[in-house]
């Protein structure tokens, strides 16, 4: 048994940069997975403000796709948290623009 992949809130929102991180490392590229792992940290970080799932209900709602409000004992992200996050999802939007995920570029 066992397993190989990950799990990933940041997925989500950019699947393609994730999907590199873990390819370079399965492949023994650490350190262009390193390097890619820590520009994401921000926008991570941004994600894990408040608890999940309501900071990537957030993002995902911001990047115009339906997915709801949290369900109840949850509730709407916090608007400093969404600010945050907000700032966070255009830097990357900025940084990396039409490059890698397209999701990212809904913002």
């Amino acid at each position: 048994m066992g397993g190989l992949g990950v799990i990933s809130v940041l997925s989500n929102i950019i699947p393609k940069d994730v999907h590199d991180i873990v390819h370079y490392y399965l492949d023994g590229d650490y350190s262009k997975a390193l390097d890619l792992q820590l520009k994401t940290l921000p926008l991570t970080n941004a994600l894990f403000l408040e608890t999940n799932p309501i900071p990537i209900k957030a993002a995902l709602n911001m990047m115009e796709f339906d997915v709801g409000s949290p369900r109840l004992p949850l509730v709407e992200i916090s608007p400093e948290g969404k600010a945050t996050l907000k700032v966070e999802l255009e830097k990357w939007k900025s940084e990396v623009g039409n490059r890698r995920s397209v999701i990212v570029n809904k913002i």
